[in-house]
Formats: C-alpha cells, sequence, structure tokens
C-alpha cells in the first residue's frame, strides 16, 4: 500500500507503525489470517469508540437524563452512521478488498472505521484514539439538539394510539463469531404483523425491528 501519507492526512494522525493501518483496511476476503485482517481491530475500536461518544455526550449535554443519552449514543455509534463517517472522508476507497461490490457494504465499512480507531489506539494510545474520534465526531455531536426519540419507544406510543396490544420482541436466532455476534431478533403483535431486525447486540436488534415496524405502519421515523 503506497497511500499511507494520503490516508494519514485525511485522518490527521501519523502512524509510527503502518503495517497497523494497513490492517485496520484489511478485509477478511484478502485475508484470513487474524494478524492481517482488521477484525480484532474493529472489536477494540469498537469500544474506544463507545467510550469516546459517551463521554463526548455526557460533557455536551449536561441536563439531559440516562434515557436521552443512550439514544443519542445509539446513533452516533450505529452502522449508519459510522459508514458515512468512512465515505465522507474518503476511506472507503483505500479498502483492500477481493471484490469490488464488498466496498459499498455498510457492515465493511462500518468494521473498517472502527478498525481505524482500534488501530491508533494501539499505535499511539487512548489519548490520540480518543482526540481522533472527538475530533470527526464533534460535529455529529451537535447536528441534532434535540434529543431524539428511538423506535422502541416510538413503536409503543403508536401502537397505543392505533390500538394494538403491546410489541412483543424474542430471539430469532444468533450468529457470527463470539467476540462479533449478530443477534436477529422480531417484534410482533397479537394481529399476526411481524417484522425481523438485526444488530451486533439485542439492543441495537430491537431497535432495528422497532423501526421496520413502524415502516409496516407507514410511520417515518428517523432511527
Amino acid at each position: 500500500m503506497n497511500d499511507f501519507a494520503a490516508i494519514e492526512s485525511i485522518l490527521g494522525y501519523q502512524f509510527k507503525n503502518h503495517r497497523l493501518l494497513r490492517q485496520a483496511l484489511t478485509h477478511s476476503s484478502c485475508s484470513g489470517k487474524v494478524s492481517e485482517n482488521y477484525e480484532r481491530l474493529e472489536f477494540l475500536g469498537d469500544r474506544v469508540l463507545g467510550v469516546a461518544v459517551a463521554e463526548m455526550l455526557y460533557n455536551a449535554f449536561p441536563q439531559e437524563p440516562e434515557g436521552s443519552l443512550s439514544q443519542r449514543h445509539t446513533s452516533l455509534v450505529c452502522k449508519e452512521t459510522v459508514s458515512d463517517v468512512v465515505r465522507h472522508l474518503g476511506l472507503d476507497k483505500y479498502v483492500r478488498i477481493s471484490s469490488e461490490d464488498i466496498r459499498e457494504n455498510d457492515n465493511v465499512l462500518c468494521d473498517v472505521g472502527e478498525a481505524i480507531i482500534g488501530a491508533i489506539y494501539i499505535d499511539g494510545g487512548s489519548d490520540k484514539a480518543l482526540d481522533y474520534v472527538r475530533r470527526i465526531w464533534h460535529g455529529l455531536i451537535h447536528k441534532d439538539l434535540t434529543p431524539p426519540k428511538d423506535s422502541k419507544t416510538m413503536l409503543q406510543e403508536v401502537a397505543h394510539a392505533k390500538g394494538l396490544s403491546a410489541p412483543v420482541y424474542e430471539v430469532v436466532s444468533r450468529e457470527g463469531a463470539e467476540h462479533e455476534p449478530i443477534f436477529h431478533i422480531s417484534v410482533s403483535f397479537d394481529s399476526g404483523l411481524k417484522v425481523i431486525g438485526t444488530g451486533r447486540n439485542k439492543k441495537l436488534a430491537e431497535q432495528d425491528a422497532a423501526g421496520k415496524m413502524l415502516q409496516q405502519l407507514g410511520v417515518a421515523h428517523e432511527h
């Protein structure tokens, strides 16, 4: 990879160990070795991102209760947001993949975004990684000052307004590696209406299911 300087300019961080940057941008389709692809770095970066965003929200909205902060946090670390960040920075074109159809996959780009954070953490320490997240996510934190209403809460309200039963959530299946599970959770009503959502943990899968159910009910909602 001869684009290290360009990538570092985008990131605003200069790596001491370029192998880490290369690894963060390498999909498993190019290398199945855990020491060469981004999967382990993504595992670490996901946690660092979560902590960094939580700290930013805690400081930015001192009057908000835990529930509102949690809703903001979910939207700021979800795969759609992280993959959009990667695209906005132009990092998607540097991802090492075996097939071009992988490049636009939100899951892949989210993983890359988190792996880069993990790589910075390993290369430069926690302060550098946290500084990177603060700089890149600052605009997103302050983009919408109104606390978001999460999909599960809105679905509960819509169900009540429409005279439906309370929504019921059930785990349909779980797949993936132990450190990187994918949950499939259904939400249903007594009427028989049912959809399935997907997420990296049960909470995200439930939110995804609720959002899809709102769409089924014809309710517009950004979640």
